[in-house]
């Protein structure tokens, strides 16, 4: 599920936990992608932490905007949340699922014996080594243990 900064995000990205636009990913294709999800995700988490950071002081001035055009701490909100925005659709542009942007968790649907599984990623994990069956959560994840992982 969604945390904190849920409402962001278009109904389109998958809030109600259905798949949109995901693919299914062999494990070295989603290893290759890899780079391109860290960078994205770096860029999502700057641009989370600047939100939190302001937050606070933006809510006031985002109330009173309505009546005087705007401020210049709504207008630096509004940059972050742009930012957002993009590293996550970039994520998304790729089949990839974003799980949780608090946490940075994304989700490449795989296969595994023929069943559908997840890959599971989280901000700040080096590689690609955890999966976990479609309905577990997270701390059920477990040790990728070889080529198992179906297109």
């Amino acid at each position: 599920m969604y945390r904190t900064l849920a409402f962001l995000l278009p109904a389109t990205l998958g809030m109600d936990g259905n798949r949109v636009n995901a693919r299914y990913f062999l494990l070295r294709e989603a290893r290759a992608l890899l780079p391109q999800v860290k960078d994205l995700m770096a860029e999502v988490q700057s641009a989370r932490n600047e939100i939190l950071r302001l937050r606070p002081e933006v809510w006031p001035a985002l109330r009173h905007a309505a009546g005087n055009g705007g401020t210049e701490a709504a207008g630096e909100m509004l940059v972050h949340f742009l930012r957002l925005e993009a590293g996550v659709k970039g994520i998304l542009h790729m089949g990839i699922l974003v799980k949780d942007i608090d946490q940075g968790i994304v989700h490449f649907l795989a296969r595994r014996h023929g069943r559908e599984v997840y890959l599971c990623w989280q901000h700040g994990e080096d590689e690609l080594c955890y999966w976990h069956e479609l309905n577990d959560d997270f701390s059920q994840r477990q040790l990728i243990d070889g080529h198992d992982f179906e297109g």
